[in-house]
C-alpha cells in the first residue's frame, strides 16, 4: 500500500482508458450519451447554482496561461456545491474546523484523451477540478494497483481483456509526470496492489462516512453509481460542457427511475460490455432492461429476486427459465461487478487537510509548460523531490 503527500511516484494508467471513448471501450460521459434527453435534463439542473465554469476547447494543447487564469478563479466565484453554496458559505459551514465532505479524485480517467494517454487532458480536467473544488474540501488521487484486477480476471477472463496496458511493468514517464503535479499540488495519492482504483474508493468511501463526512467521488466511471446515496455522490466531467457536474441520488432515480442500491444488481442482469461482462440477454435476448427493472422493484436485490425465482413464479416464463437456469452465472456476475471495500488502507488524518490556491495554480501551469518542453523523445523530465 502506498499513500502519501510526498512519496515516491506512484504508478497508474494501466489499461486506463478515456472519459470521452465509446461506451464498448470503457470510460464514456453513458449518462449523456447512451441515455440522452433526461439525463441531460439532469445534469442541466445540477448546472444551475453551481458555479459557471470555464470551456475548454477540445483540442489536444493547454495553454499554461489559461490553467493559470481558471484555477485562480476560485478567489472571486462559487466553489463547486450540490447546494449552490458559495465559497463565503462554505467557509461559514467549516469555521468550526469540522470536515464536512471529502473528494476521491479518480485520476485514471482523465489521463486520456479518446483512447490514447493525453497529459493535456489531465491537465485540463484537473485545472478545472481545482477551479471549481473548495480549498476546505480534501482531495485524496486514487490510482489504480499492480495486478488490480487480477482477483476479477480468475472469476470470469473476458473482464476488462480489450483493455491495453500503457507499460509493461515500472512507471513510465507519463506515471511520474502525473504522480509529481498531484504532489505539488498538496494532494495525497493512493494506490493499494492487487486492488483496481475502484474498490479503493469504495474503501475509503466507507471509513469516511464512518468519521461522519459526505463523501464525493470524482469520476466518470459508472461502476461507483452502486456508492451513490444521501452521503456519497459523484461529480463526473462531462466535455458537452466543459467541466465537473453532480451526479447525485435525485438524478439517478430521474434517470433510471429505480433506487441507485438496486444498480449493481441491474448491471448484473443486463451485463456491463465495457468490462467485458456479459448480460442474460445474450441468452435470453427477450430479458430488457425494463423486465430487470421491474422485477427488480418488486424483490430489491438480485439474490432476493433469484431466491425467489427458485420456489415460486416471479414473472413471465422466459423470465422465471431465465433466472433459474442462469442463476450461478449471473451471481458470478454480480462477485465480479460489486466493489470491494476490504483494501489495505486506511483513511489518514494528514489526508483531510486543506490546499492552498498558489501551489494549484502553480504545479498544474507549471506542468504544462514541461509538457510543451518535454515532449520531443530526446528531452527527458526528472520530477521534483
Amino acid at each position: 500500500m502506498i499513500g502519501s503527500t510526498a512519496g515516491a511516484p506512484h504508478g497508474l494508467l494501466d489499461g486506463v482508458v478515456s472519459s470521452r471513448i465509446p461506451p464498448s471501450l470503457r470510460y464514456s460521459t453513458e449518462p449523456l450519451r447512451r441515455h440522452g434527453a433526461s439525463v441531460r435534463a439532469a445534469v442541466t439542473t445540477a448546472h444551475q447554482g453551481l458555479v459557471s465554469g470555464t470551456r475548454f476547447p477540445h483540442r489536444k494543447a493547454v495553454d499554461a496561461a489559461s490553467v493559470t487564469s481558471v484555477v485562480e478563479t476560485r478567489n472571486c466565484r462559487e466553489s463547486l456545491s450540490e447546494n449552490g453554496e458559495n465559497s463565503s458559505a462554505a467557509a461559514s459551514a467549516t469555521s468550526t474546523g469540522k470536515i464536512k465532505r471529502v473528494f476521491l479524485l479518480d485520476v485514471n480517467p482523465i489521463c486520456y484523451d479518446g483512447a490514447r494517454p493525453n497529459l493535456h487532458s489531465f491537465a485540463r480536467w484537473l485545472s478545472l477540478f481545482f477551479a471549481q473544488v473548495s480549498l476546505r474540501d480534501p482531495v485524496i488521487a486514487v490510482l489504480d494497483g499492480d495486478n488490480g484486477n487480477d482477483y476479477r480476471k480468475r472469476l470470469l477472463p473476458s473482464y476488462k481483456a480489450h483493455r491495453r496496458k500503457l507499460s509493461a511493468g515500472g512507471p513510465s514517464r507519463a506515471e511520474l509526470y502525473v504522480s509529481d503535479v498531484l504532489r505539488n499540488c498538496h494532494v495525497p495519492v493512493v494506490k493499494v496492489n492487487g486492488y483496481e482504483a475502484d474498490d479503493i474508493v469504495a474503501t475509503l468511501a466507507d471509513q469516511a462516512i464512518q468519521r461522519g463526512l459526505r463523501v464525493v467521488i470524482a469520476s466518470p466511471d459508472k461502476d461507483f453509481k452502486q456508492l451513490i446515496s444521501e452521503d456519497v455522490q459523484i461529480v463526473m466531467p462531462v466535455p458537452e460542457f466543459g467541466r465537473w457536474s453532480f451526479y447525485t441520488l435525485k438524478h439517478y432515480v430521474t434517470q433510471y427511475d429505480c433506487d441507485p442500491s438496486s444498480d449493481l444488481s441491474l448491471r448484473c442482469i443486463l451485463g456491463d460490455e465495457a468490462d467485458g461482462v456479459p448480460g442474460i440477454q445474450q441468452f435470453v435476448p427477450s430479458f430488457g432492461r425494463k423486465t430487470a427493472v421491474r422485477l427488480l422493484k418488486k424483490h430489491g436485490s438480485l439474490e432476493n429476486l433469484l431466491n425467489t425465482a427458485a420456489v415460486r413464479t416471479v414473472g413471465k416464463q422466459y423470465a422465471q427459465d431465465a433466472l433459474n437456469k442462469y442463476a450461478d452465472y449471473l451471481r458470478r456476475n454480480y462477485e465480479v461487478l460489486s466493489l470491494r471495500r476490504d483494501a489495505d488502507i486506511h483513511l489518514q488524518e494528514e489526508w483531510l487537510c486543506e490546499r492552498q490556491v498558489f501551489n494549484d495554480s502553480t504545479a498544474v501551469s507549471d506542468f504544462v509548460k514541461l509538457l510543451d518542453r518535454f515532449q520531443q523523445p530526446s528531452r527527458r523530465y526528472v520530477p521534483s523531490r
